[in-house]
């Protein structure tokens, strides 16, 4: 981990020592109120851009608030502003809003009740927090110089909601914003653990999409035919050997071949074959390397076998890159409000891809994980982020609401 500047341990010294008791204090007295919209948020899980249900919680959670709201044209997304007792810098504090689609089997007694809808990757709790940080914030206009951004983001599970909003003018409704945080909870850390680090955090993605095209023919004359199937066959190992022969070790990627398809009875060589995966890297040198030796090892494999092949590779978000200087910081405000325990740096970056990657990549700042593996669960063994079973322990919340506020507070501090 690196150091933090000078300026920002003066600033520290300055004003985080008399808030952090009072801070978590304070998120845990509204933790009744975090955790009646969270479970409002769960029994209703929506998906992609459009969330009106969840969108109209979020509105009516800071109606009473001095925030001055702002809503989507092409999502219901939902950006608010508080304005400090003083000018001075922009910060911004996102949430993500939207659900999977998943039949929920967790159990809880506030399930989803929308069939085939879960949210199994946290993003209710991560509404839940902002909202209610967003009232901390509020109380305390009078220490703040300058402004607090709310970006509430529906998308972000593979639909590009942050990049909608940033299209929008996300960053110049409020001026520019200097740092930025995301939280984003975790059932594989133990509870009210913060985890972040410098650098790629999380991965690119993008979905990979081969055809090969042979001629069909009888099974049992292949000589007569061009057979797709075993280009495809040797296409999924050459790719698994140009990874690790076209790449440097220290900058890895991932190529996962996910489907496979072929024919459709057992006596008929097909005229097509297709393979699906996912690509991902934690830079953009090696994505675009990966990139161009995908389509060279299919070209030249499909030409080996006498066929053709159509390469088509979909970009998805861009890797994740945490800025230098803010991620110390939030690790030290993690360490000052929460306890020594409960802020770790974080070993490895995700192969898990994120589009607050398009915020990070204009606005300096940090994604950084929040544990939530619930009571007698190993976070090991507990169900991840993603599945149906997934479970995250509420009390967490408390932690994730001080910290947004810290965030803001110390950020805009006089």
């Amino acid at each position: 981990m690196s150091t933090p500047a000078p300026r920002h341990r003066q600033h520290t010294a300055r004003c985080s020592p008399r808030t952090p008791a009072k801070l978590v204090a304070a998120a845990r007295t509204l933790q009744p109120h975090t955790v009646a919209l969270r479970r409002a948020v769960h029994r209703y899980p929506e998906q992609g851009l459009h969330l009106p249900q969840t969108q109209s919680a979020v509105l009516a959670a800071l109606a009473d608030l001095p925030v001055q709201l702002h809503t989507g044209q092409t999502s219901t997304s939902v950006t608010g502003v508080i304005e400090g007792a003083r000018p001075g810098r922009t910060v911004l504090l996102r949430a993500d809003m939207d659900a999977l689609p998943l039949t929920e089997q967790s159990g809880v007694p506030f399930c989803s009740e929308l069939p085939g809808s879960m949210h199994a990757c946290g993003h209710d709790t991560h509404v839940a927090m902002l909202v209610s940080a967003a009232r901390l914030i509020a109380q305390r206009r009078d220490e703040l110089a300058g402004r607090v951004l709310l970006m509430f983001q529906p998308g972000e599970e593979g639909f590009h909601g942050a990049q909608h909003m940033l299209d929008e003018g996300l960053l110049e409704i409020a001026g520019t914003p200097e740092r930025a945080l995301a939280l984003h909870i975790t059932s594989t850390l133990d509870s009210g653990t913060v985890q972040t680090r410098p650098g790629a955090i999380m991965a690119s993605s993008d979905v990979l999409r081969v055809t090969i095209t042979g001629r069909g023919g009888h099974a049992c004359a292949p000589q007569s035919a061009v057979d797709p199937v075993p280009a495809a066959a040797a296409m999924v190992g050459s790719l698994q050997t140009m990874i690790t022969r076209a790449l440097n070790v220290f900058d890895p990627a991932v190529l996962t071949v996910s489907r496979i398809t072929a024919g459709n009875t057992s006596n008929v060589i097909p005229d097509t074959a297709e393979l699906e995966g996912t690509i991902r890297a934690f830079s953009e040198h090696t994505r675009a390397t990966v990139h161009q030796e995908t389509r060279r090892v299919c070209e030249h494999v499909a030409a080996a076998h006498g066929c053709t092949v159509t390469v088509t590779i979909a970009n998805g978000y861009p890797v994740t890159v945490n800025d230098s200087e803010v991620t110390p910081q939030v690790l030290e405000l993690a360490r000052s409000l929460l306890g020594e325990r409960h802020a770790e740096p974080m070993a490895d970056p995700l192969m898990g891809a994120e589009d607050f990657s398009y915020v990070l990549a204009r606005v300096p700042g940090t994604m950084a994980f929040l544990g939530a593996c619930p009571p007698g669960h190993d976070p090991d063994t507990a169900p991840v982020n993603h599945s149906s079973r997934a479970v995250f322990d509420e009390s967490a919340m408390v932690h994730g609401v001080a910290l947004y506020t810290g965030f803001a507070l110390e950020a805009l501090a006089s």
